[in-house]
């Protein structure tokens, strides 16, 4: 059976943006079929060119396609990445989750997989209370929340984060949190998998 996960992400300077590719991969290693998606930048030109990294990473990936709601209403599941803000999620995205109020009025999101995955500056900069937070919003869409929790020894090599995959520090995720990254993108396939085929038995389960 093949599924839709939509890898939705932020990234400024690019440590997100890595996570998401890893867990695109790992959601396509498990048979998905994947859209990987940037939601739209919301700060100005000019405060971008003050930070090189953030102008080189939005130059360098401004082929990707943006979000949208359609992308939302396509998929069987959803990884939502961001860096933390103040221990919540980067404004851009949470601007782009506050356009799917109608697909949550119509209840099309309710039912749907979700896991989610961060990046912050500082060691306890945050990390585990930005994926948190987004869990307030996948509790009012009904979404079941996929999180890797410890369940791969993938998820201690890259520090033991059971709430998503996070990384900190400017250098971005070492291959460690690459590969927990993967882990938890076809985790969440592969649940969606089980889900869809209405074998939930091992749906949140470790890999077997």
């Amino acid at each position: 059976m093949t599924v839709k996960v939509a890898v939705i992400y932020y990234s400024a300077t690019g440590n997100v943006h890595a996570l998401a590719q890893a867990v695109a991969e790992g959601a396509a290693g498990a048979g998905a079929e994947v859209r990987l998606r940037r939601v739209a930048e919301l700060a100005p030109g000019s405060a971008i060119d003050q930070n090189p990294r953030w102008r080189r990473h939005a130059d360098a990936t401004a082929s990707i396609a943006e979000a949208s709601v359609e992308d939302l209403a396509w998929a069987d599941a959803f990884a939502f990445g961001t860096p933390t803000r103040f221990g919540t999620p980067a404004a851009q995205l949470k601007q782009f989750i506050d356009q799917a109020g109608g697909l949550w009025r119509e209840g099309k999101l309710a039912g749907k997989p979700v896991t989610a995955f961060t990046s912050a500056f500082n060691r306890h900069g945050g990390n585990e209370a930005t994926i948190l937070s987004l869990g307030n919003v996948f509790h009012h869409w009904g979404s079941l929340i996929v999180p890797p929790g410890f369940t791969d020894p993938a998820v201690y090599a890259a520090g033991g984060n059971p709430y998503g995959t996070s990384v900190s520090g400017p250098d971005g995720p070492d291959a460690a949190a690459l590969d927990a990254a993967r882990y938890q993108g076809r985790r969440l396939a592969e649940t969606t998998i089980r889900l869809l085929a209405g074998d939930t038995r091992g749906a949140l389960a470790g890999t077997a």
